[in-house]
Order: C-alpha cells, then structure tokens, then sequence
C-alpha cells in the first residue's frame, strides 16, 4: 500500500492527510510532489496530520526533513498531527522531535498557527 494524500483547509491552515506507507519510491515522490504544489501556490501554514501512516522508512524520514527545509525556505510554518506511536518513536530517535511541532489533535494544531 502506498500513500494516499487529501489536502484540505481548516481556518486558513492547510490540512495535508496521508495514510498508508511513505516508503522509497511512489508514495515518497507524491508526498514530495504535493508538499511543494501547495508551498509553490503560496501555502504558508501547513499541517502534516499523519495519523493514518501505517510505515514510515528511512526516505519518509528523509522527506519529512525535506519538507521542513522547503517550508522554512519559503517562510511557512509546518506542524505534525496525529502521530502514531511507531512514528512518534522513529521521530524520537532521529531526534527531529526537537524540529517539529508535534500535536495530539488536529483541532489543538489548527489553533497553534499564528
């Protein structure tokens, strides 16, 4: 199974939704893809709500830093959400849990972006 991404706008935060696995190969590409569509057309709130991510491996690590990065290049603010435990973990490790901020709820992540 691969990523399935639906983008949606609450209160002027952009809500990018994956489930499935953001593993090496299609699913990272079209997660790469559409983070840089919406940053290109002027997105500058974005949260990455990952609550239905089943696998993350080392590219899917290696696009959430590059997602960071492409945000913070345009001046946009990136969030997590959602966080199952296995990734949660992962982010722990990799220490990119001091990077992002990470939230619970969406509801509690919309509320953050100023």
């Amino acid at each position: 199974m691969s990523v399935h991404i639906q983008t949606r706008e609450v209160n002027g935060v952009t809500v990018m939704a994956c489930t499935g696995t953001i593993t090496l190969g299609e699913s990272t590409s079209l997660f790469r893809n559409t983070l840089r569509e919406l940053l290109q057309k002027g997105t500058r709130k974005l949260l990455l709500d990952l609550g239905g991510v089943t696998y993350l491996d080392s590219t899917g690590i290696g696009e959430l830093v590059g997602a960071y990065t492409s945000a913070r290049n345009v001046s946009a603010q990136i969030k997590l959400a959602r966080l199952p435990e296995k990734i949660y973990n992962l982010l722990q490790i990799t220490k990119l849990i001091t990077v992002f901020e990470i939230f619970d709820d969406e509801a509690e992540a919309v509320k953050s972006f100023k």
